[in-house]
């Protein structure tokens, strides 16, 4: 048998223009000879008939009775398998398919889930290709053996949801990438649905969008098939088995199982239907209900899927498993509510009541309230009863929308079998009111004339219906958390104006964005819904920004408007502000994301006077799921709330403490001109520590002779919307004086780097308050707002400063406030700094002189609010209030004390700009022997020492002052990481051992600061 194979191979290459097609035939005749001599009669073997870009293996391989046995992946007779091993053609057929033979048909090898388990040399190309004869049979023993384990190989049937959703989604990858290319084609039978899809679901659909789509939709489709079919399994028998009332899965079914995809999506289609024809589906669901709470497979399912398939599109879309004791805390106080706000007896179980989840995902939250309903009516009325109940109410009055297919599908899925498990068995006219539909579009649908597609028309139809037209008193769920938001329709886009203004006011906010995340969106649809109907109920668990963080002030006033009691339940747990316990021990999330959320109950009735109570939750995860478990609406101690003008937070806040804070100037009153700091989107190529590296760049970048691509290639640079790289390097040519905008600015604290100051290639330059600092001048770095716990965010700058000096975080972002302001001059040839103007508000100016009687320079003022801003008192009394807004700075009436305390911010102010005669005498060396290169920074604790690399460390350096942070960064630890793989300049060696010094004498002033600041709000200037 192999001595005839290796003969007919040897022919078929001797002709010398032989393709690896022309073997095929040979090695299938092989393959077949062998199954027959091995009692495996019934194989087939099937043969790719075409090529295609991404590929499948060559042959397929049937055990004869509907189960696939594996794949053969043929290379061309001279060519050499580790090369063909390592492509990425053979990564994705390892990753997608489990038992898959690669060969050059002389050499075979055999991989088991991705691993190379056996292989044989069966005969050397060399002789067949240099001697011109058919060389000796080698490894005949080795080779049949390799065959009998190829051949023996069957798909696992014991699967938990996590391992069976690890192999569905490397298939359903491959699937993708198989769709992409199948669209691409034309007259492909995909292009209906990619335009249904585009028209009726989303709009801006790309190719490689639907692809993602479609490929999830089958797998969950064939999932949601399996689950209903008794017996084989297979692509073709899925149709049958798809409900009759899910429309649009059984017109892609329709597609894939009755009529004839092209083989390169039907052999990976039948793959997954093996998969999930030898897994054990119903016994991994029925553990679901075994388990009892927090066992959700099917939620879980899908979870990691996504994880695994996608997590990408998990980030974006904001998928996230809720957990049980999360969704059974929100609809057991919603059924609370109903009763007692409602007068609903039954809760839930009330036929009047009407449930809508506009982000449902898996439907967690419609089925935690439809086993509720189904509770309270048995513990009532009897069990007796339950099937009818869940016929005339449950799917008649919940409803639930969703955009992705994947979670649609499994919804479906879910809710299905729950209800099966509940007692009642869904007929074939039966469906749960679970739409697809994109919840925050309202544009009305027209009726696809798209062939196969119609049901996606007719779907979005009944979405539109209840979006518009059904009074929903109930709105639940955990609406997704995106704050790139692709939700951009022009109804939710008028509608979300409604945040953007505050008791008639506008906003005014210069970054509004935050209002543009998807959870924000989705609560103004809740607020909207039950606005429409006249009164209602709302239970989400979102991001828990929007609690009192000052750029959603209009939105907390419009849910004051809207809903007469409002509850929430802070859950904290963001990693992002390292929130910890009020006792200082960790605090987690309930989720495994680093956003912290709450939870918001609210109630509209007409009969309620307005209130609005708050609650925290601290700890770990497991604590808190267990609190959740065990409480609910009435069992939480509640705190009440008073929001005021102009902030309305949804925080406690010591409101005694605020009236006495607000009195205090803004620092943006008493610094009318200022600007958060600059934004280039591209710092690696316009910012460095080295003058003539900059310039070096950029010297490449205005060659003409360098071309767009090597340049984007050369410096990681991408084409956006706002920015083309063409363009810029015309305009930069263009300018021949572009050397004198090689500036210095402050890049972070003692950090000051060199900066290609051009509007062509810096995002934002900021130059309206920039150019003040392009002369001389001093100004104030603060931030509006903290993203982390506690306020040290104060620096200063002599220079143009960059957005992050204070923090790298997105909400701390730092402003610049200049002392001087310049008249309109070149900002690179210099400008009159006799013609300089104060900016510090005349108005304060005037209070402050009438008050000391003292003429003031500005300087004092500067190093006055300076000192103010380094208070540890400060710092502590008022941080709840700097988290959300500016600083406010209380000045004192005693003009000695004023003094006193602005000698003490001239010493900061010297110190943190470099220029203190303290600095002279630097409280740290540079030691040790080695090359002077930032290898692997470390801390030596007991040493007391900053190593760079293994040799060469600066000491002493103590604890206090390693630790210590200006803003979001630990200073010391800061500026030495980010010159790691740089070797010290001698003037960074000076700097460094200079910082050490700064920090030291910075925490002494701030010592003698506390000291005097006790006597500044004894009492203060009004």
């Amino acid at each position: 048998m192999l001595k005839e194979y290796i003969k007919e191979i040897f022919t078929i290459v001797k002709q010398g223009d032989a393709r690896e097609e022309s073997c095929y035939k040979a090695l299938a005749s092989l393959l077949e000879v062998f199954a027959q001599s091995t009692k495996r009669a019934a194989v087939r073997v099937t043969i790719q008939p075409k090529k295609t870009e991404a590929g499948n293996p060559d042959f397929r391989i049937w055990d004869g009775r509907e189960h696939i046995t594996g794949y053969i992946e043929a290379k061309h007779s001279e060519e050499d398998l580790d090369k063909a091993e390592r492509s990425e053609q053979l990564k994705r057929y390892r990753s997608a398919f489990a038992n898959v033979i690669l060969t050059n048909f002389f050499e075979f090898r055999l991989y088991r889930n991705g691993d190379l388990i056996d292989k044989v040399q069966t005969g050397r190309q060399f002789i067949a290709g240099r001697l011109n004869v058919a060389p000796p049979v080698e490894n005949k023993n080795k080779f049949l053996a390799l065959l009998t384990r190829f051949f023996d190989f069957s798909l696992p049937k014991t699967y938990t949801p996590k391992t069976l959703a690890q192999t569905l989604a490397a298939r359903t990858h491959y699937l993708r990438e198989q769709i992409d290319i199948e669209l691409e084609r034309k007259g492909n039978g995909l292009e209906g649905f990619f335009e249904a899809f585009k028209q009726h679901l989303i709009a801006g659909l790309t190719k490689q969008e639907f692809a993602d789509i479609y490929a999830q939709t089958i797998t969950y489709g064939l999932f949601a098939a399996r689950t209903r079919c008794e017996k084989q399994f297979t692509r073709k028998l899925a149709f049958d088995n798809i409900p009759r009332t899910i429309g649009i899965l059984r017109d892609v079914f329709r597609y894939v199982s009755l009529e004839e995809p092209p083989p390169e999506l039907s052999w990976i289609i039948d793959d997954i239907a093996e998969v999930l024809a030898v897994a054990e589906v119903k016994q991994i669901l029925h553990e679901y209900f075994a388990g009892g709470a927090g066992a959700d497979p099917i939620v879980h399912f899908y979870e990691t899927f996504l994880a695994e398939y996608n997590p990408q599109e998990r980030e974006l879309r904001g998928v996230y498993y809720t957990p049980t004791e999360v969704v059974s805390y929100i609809v057991r106080s919603l059924n609370v509510i109903l009763k007692e706000y409602f007068d609903k007896a039954d809760g839930f179980a009330t036929d009047s009541v009407t449930v809508l989840d506009p982000a449902a995902g898996t439907l967690t939250f419609p089925a935690e309230a439809a086993k509720i309903a189904v509770g309270e009516f048995a513990t009532r009325y009897g069990a007796g009863g339950v099937s009818e109940l869940i016929k005339k109410h449950i799917l008649e009055n919940f409803y639930a929308f969703e955009l992705m297919m994947a979670p649609y599908a499994i919804g479906h899925l879910k809710m299905g079998f729950m209800l099966e498990e509940l007692g009642y068995e869904l007929k074939d006219d039966d469906r749960f009111k679970l739409y697809l539909t994109n919840t925050l579009e309202m544009k009305e649908l027209a009726q696809s004339n798209l062939p196969g597609t119609s049901s996606l028309s007719v779907e979005s139809h009944a979405a539109g219906e209840v979006k518009r037209d059904a009074p929903i008193l109930v709105v639940l769920g955990n609406p997704p958390y995106s704050g790139h938001s692709a939700n951009k329709g022009a109804w939710i886009s008028k509608e979300i104006k409604e945040y953007y203004k505050v008791d008639g006011k506008a906003l005014r906010e210069k970054n509004p964005k935050w209002l543009q995340d998807d959870y924000v969106k989705f609560i103004r649809f809740a607020q909207w819904k039950i606005d429409q109907a006249g009164e209602g109920a709302l239970g989400f668990i979102t991001n828990h920004s929007y609690l009192d963080n000052p750029t959603f002030r209009g939105m907390r006033r419009s849910l004051m408007n809207s809903f007469d009691h409002i509850y929430i339940l802070d859950l904290h747990g963001n990693s992002k502000k390292k929130e910890k316990c009020p006792d200082g021990l960790i605090d987690k999330n309930v989720f495994e994301i680093r956003q912290g959320v709450a939870i918001i109950l609210a109630v509209k009735k007409k009969t309620l006077e307005k209130k609005i109570v708050h609650a925290d939750c601290w700890g770990l995860r497991r604590e808190k799921c267990d609190w959740l478990q065990s409480n609910d609406i009435k069992s939480t101690r509640w705190k009440t709330l008073d929001p005021a003008s102009t902030f309305y937070f949804f925080v406690p806040r010591d409101e005694r403490l605020l009236a006495s804070y607000e009195k205090y100037p803004k620092v943006t009153d008493i610094f009318p001109v200022n600007s958060v700091g600059i934004v280039t989107s591209r710092d690696k190529f316009v910012i460095d520590i080295s003058r003539d590296k900059l310039a070096n760049r950029l010297r490449m970048f205005c060659d003409n002779n360098t071309s767009d691509s090597l340049i984007k290639q050369t410096f990681g640079l991408k084409d956006s919307t706002r920015w083309k790289l063409k363009d810029a390097r015309e305009n930069i040519t263009r300018d021949r004086k572009w050397e004198k905008e090689v500036v210095q600015m402050l890049y972070r604290p003692f950090d000051q780097r060199w900066i290609f100051y051009n509007d062509a290639v810096v995002e934002r330059t900021r130059k309206d308050v920039m150019r003040h600092m392009m002369q001389e001048n001093v100004g104030l770095l603060t931030c509006r707002q903290q993203n982390t716990s506690g306020f040290f965010h104060a620096f200063v700058s002599d220079m143009i400063a960059e957005s992050c000096v204070v923090s790298d975080k997105t909400r701390e972002i730092n402003y610049l406030f200049p002392l001087y302001i310049y008249p309109e001059v070149d900002l690179f040839n210099g400008g009159s700094r006799y013609k300089r103007q104060v900016n510090i508000s005349a108005e304060i100016s005037a209070v402050l002189e009438k008050t000391y009687k003292k003429r003031l320079k500005p300087e004092a003022v500067f190093c006055y609010i300076y000192a103010v801003l380094y208070s540890d008192t400060y710092r502590r009394r008022y941080s709840d209030f700097l988290k959300s807004d500016f600083p406010r700075i209380p000045f004192c009436a005693d003009y000695d004390l004023f003094k006193s305390i602005g000698r003490s911010g001239k010493n900061l102010v010297d110190l943190h700009l470099m220029k203190s005669k303290k600095l002279d005498r630097p409280a740290a060396k540079f030691d040790g022997k080695g090359n002077n290169t930032v290898d692997k920074p470390v801390y030596d604790q007991k040493k007391e020492r900053v190593y760079i690399n293994a040799g060469q460390y600066f000491a002493p350096v103590g604890g206090d002052i390693w630790e210590y942070r200006i803003g979001g960064y630990q200073v010391m630890g800061k500026w030495i990481k980010s010159r790691k793989g740089r070797r010290l300049s001698l003037e960074e060696i000076r700097t460094y051992c200079r910082i050490a010094a700064i920090v030291k004498e910075t925490m002494k002033t701030q010592k003698k600061i506390e000291e005097l600041y006790a006597g500044v709000e004894k009492e203060c200037v009004e």
